[in-house]
């Protein structure tokens, strides 16, 4: 498989989250694809609705259970054009480096897992290729996939997510909250007449800074909030009645102890959900990581992942975040891969595929 030809078509595509059409054509480009190489695979997709995915497998072995390779096509948006140093779509090597947005995360990874399930498909290895669309904003093409993935029988999940090559066994949570704060509107001229939400919505900002009850976990880590979006009022001679935050909580439990503080501040009138995913761990004593060819990390990613959906929807089947490209570019300016961590990935996932059993 041209792996770098591969690369540069799906770079070239503009696919941010959010925008169903090219990660629609993303897609279609890798079933065309893997139906090239292994005509009698089945394909099982919804490209029609907003959040895209399909899932590819084979015939081969139907009542063993499937290795799965789970890729996002959707990037987030390139930013600040002058901040780059390069197109972030010219899709071109530089070096030892393949340049562009959607390099590292996690358009290698995607490459690498479909090199693999192409190679297995032709061997009649029982695998299993799942694309999902709109992960950055939420896996809500993962979300839309899970009935599909519980139907299959999982034996274990790669999601091939930049780690530099390093295997790790989890992430912590998200959950997204956007607090609304209501206030009364007067002329600027009068504050008093009114009740101005902008300062009701720093009360509780300042409050959660000290009283938020943010969770440990001995091997996720530490929870932590960020208060990312703040908005409100309309005019700067006008008492704001209106105000809202949007908070990015990452979880070790279920986060209904933060939800349950937002809503309990006096202040706050509403708190939304936008986004709401799960922990991710695997235990480190499953007997398939020891036969995987690159040691296993004693740490999580600090991103979440599709893997939030997936573990869910295989319930007991390991789950693995094992990819090319360099965490720190990941939604950076010059985002790229090394050429050789690409190339080692294909080695890697062939080989991990290739000893996959093909019975129960």
């Amino acid at each position: 498989m041209d792996s770098l030809g591969l690369l540069s078509e799906l770079v070239a595509l503009d696919t941010v989250s959010g925008e169903a059409a090219p990660q629609r054509r993303a897609m279609d480009s890798i079933v065309s694809l893997v139906l090239s190489r292994a005509p009698q695979a089945k394909v099982e997709s919804d490209l029609t609705g907003n959040h895209p995915w399909a899932l590819i497998t084979n015939e081969a072995a139907p009542s063993a259970a499937r290795l799965l390779f789970a890729c996002h096509v959707d990037t987030v948006p390139v930013g600040t054009v002058s901040d780059w140093e390069f197109d972030p779509y010219a899709a071109q090597v530089d070096g030892e480096l393949f340049l562009g947005r959607g390099t590292s995360d996690m358009k290698a990874g995607l490459v690498a897992a479909t090199a693999a399930v192409v190679d297995a498909f032709e061997r009649g290895v029982p695998v299993a290729l799942l694309l999902t669309s709109d992960e950055e904003i939420g896996s809500l093409g993962a979300v839309r996939s899970a009935d599909a993935v519980a139907n299959l029988e999982v034996g274990a999940v790669i999601v091939p997510e930049a780690t530099g090559n390093r295997i790790n066994l989890g992430h912590r949570g998200a959950l997204w909250l956007e607090v609304s704060v209501k206030g009364k509107a007067a002329h600027g001229s009068t504050p008093q007449r009114g009740t101005n939400a902008v300062l009701k919505l720093l009360d509780v900002v300042d409050r959660a800074r000290r009283e938020l009850p943010l969770s440990s976990d001995a091997f996720l880590g530490a929870e932590t909030w960020n208060l990312g979006l703040v908005g409100g009022g309309s005019a700067p001679n006008i008492v704001p009645d209106n105000a809202r935050a949007v908070i990015d909580h990452r979880t070790v439990g279920d986060g209904a102890d933060l939800l349950a503080w937002w809503r309990a501040q006096p202040e706050v009138d509403s708190v939304e959900t936008s986004i709401h995913l799960g922990g991710v761990r695997t235990d480190a004593s499953d007997p398939w990581l020891a036969t995987l060819p690159i040691p296993v990390a004693t740490e999580p990613v600090s991103y979440f992942t599709d893997a939030s959906v997936l573990a869910a929807a295989a319930p007991g089947a390991p789950v693995v975040i094992w990819g090319p490209g360099t965490p720190s570019l990941m939604h950076a300016a010059n985002e790229s891969v090394k050429v050789s961590e690409l190339d080692d990935a294909i080695a890697a996932y062939g080989a991990v595929a290739a000893a996959w059993p093909t019975v129960d």
